[in-house]
């Protein structure tokens, strides 16, 4: 048996024998990750017998809401720099936080055709509302700046963006046609490593910074043995097969 099959075993080896002492866990979740994130959950709710209530919503404002004392207990942030503040604020217990995913940034839009890789649309400013999270909440928003600077396309294309608030509202915005295209997470567009419907192309890892997604054990959850258990979950082997099968990388 491998090193990671043998940490899986005794992860779900406590999941199992915590079942008895069920509790009730407050995570919140980076809008990117919530998908995923809920077959988790659904998972981990059926082996340990806990229960767990999800929020979601960008980074930013979820980082916003625990400063200002939101009871959350486990935060899975789309980006390694807000757990990190967490922790030198003293709000988050210590070494508790490790990167569970890498997200995959693509260029999408519902309509077959509108997207090639060689981004010729966007180049040639041939649309109507070019959709991305505000960089300044999302880190998958920030992603996309850094991708048109790249292009030499942020000046030219600034007067079409539209910002959502997070991730999700961005997708909102391409899927209900209010957008002609948009910067989304490859996890929103995939199902079961398969792309559901339109046209897009992945946004080679030259043209921007890694998205690499860290999760933390919050200061209200650092006695909860419930909490520890999900983070302890998110890292076994059945839940990193959820997270690759949404189109994230793991390192």
């Amino acid at each position: 048996m491998g090193l990671l099959k043998q940490l899986s075993a005794i992860v779900l080896g406590h999941l199992l024998a915590s079942a008895a002492s069920a509790e009730q866990i407050h995570a919140a979740v980076a809008a990117n990750f919530l998908a995923p994130f809920k077959e988790v959950v659904n998972r981990f709710e059926h082996i340990s017998g806990h229960r767990v209530i999800v929020s979601s919503g960008s980074s930013g404002k979820i980082f916003a809401q625990i400063q200002n004392g939101a009871p959350f207990q486990v935060f899975l942030s789309a980006d390694q720099a807000k757990p990190e503040a967490l922790e030198k604020a003293g709000l988050a217990a210590p070494g508790s936080r490790f990167t569970y995913a890498t997200g995959t940034l693509v260029l999408w839009s519902t309509r077959p055709g509108f997207v090639d890789e060689d981004f010729t649309r966007l180049k040639n400013r041939d649309f109507n509302k070019l959709a991305l999270a505000n960089p300044r909440l999302a880190p998958y928003g920030a992603a996309a700046v850094e991708v048109l600077e790249n292009l030499k396309l942020e000046d030219a294309t600034r007067a079409k963006w539209v910002q959502g608030e997070s991730i999700a509202q961005t997708y909102q915005f391409v899927a209900s046609g209010n957008a002609d295209l948009g910067f989304v997470a490859l996890s929103q567009i995939m199902n079961r490593r398969h792309i559901r419907e339109g046209s897009s192309s992945v946004i080679p890892d030259k043209l921007y910074s890694p998205i690499r997604q860290d999760a933390v054990l919050l200061k209200s959850g650092k006695d909860n043995s419930s909490a520890k258990a999900l983070l302890n979950y998110l890292r076994s082997e059945e839940a990193r097969g959820i997270i690759l099968a949404h189109g994230y990388k793991i390192e």
